[in-house]
């Protein structure tokens, strides 16, 4: 799995990182769920994942996206950062532009190495979010869960995997 090189993350991709989770996580069937084989994608909307056209990207990699473009001189590319699939039958993947800052839907991009210049400009989104300081996580109570939480329960240490049976 991809490593992110960001230290900070504007909001925006925070909440397009909880979008690809979910994404995913109702791609596969679910050990409990309505139906033995279909996921829940399936089920609701009649999508079939295809591994050669939905997981040709991890969520945060580099990429230049191709833009649609005719005979002038703008530029053909753009530098993004891969979101998640949309989930069509063509493949089509979802990006965070890092010259505007929003999401763009392509179907075309090389996937390249993360240069420097992409780490500082995540970072400077980062810091144009005034209003949204980080992702914190809690449990029910409102307590803060982090690496250094203890797990007081044997089950918390052994947590469900969508698909897979213990």
């Amino acid at each position: 799995m991809n490593q992110l090189p960001f230290k900070v993350f504007p909001h925006r991709l925070i909440v397009k990182m909880v979008y690809n989770v979910t994404f995913w996580l109702n791609a596969f069937p679910h050990n409990n769920g309505v139906h033995e084989v279909m996921s829940p994608c399936t089920i609701l909307m009649g999508l079939h994942i295809n591994y050669d056209k939905h997981y040709k990207l991890e969520f945060g990699s580099y990429a230049q996206i191709h833009e649609e473009h005719g005979s002038s001189m703008t530029a053909c590319t753009t530098g993004a950062i891969a979101l998640r699939p949309t989930g069509n039958t063509q493949g089509t993947h979802y990006f965070l532009n890092i010259n505007s800052g929003r999401w763009v839907t392509r179907n075309n991009w090389t996937a390249l190495p993360m240069p420097n210049e992409v780490i500082h400009a995540i970072h400077r989104l980062a810091a144009a979010c005034k209003n949204h300081k980080g992702i914190v996580f809690t449990d029910k109570n409102g307590n803060v869960i982090d690496d250094k939480s203890p797990c007081k329960n044997e089950e918390h240490n052994r947590p469900e995997i969508t698909g897979v049976s213990t």
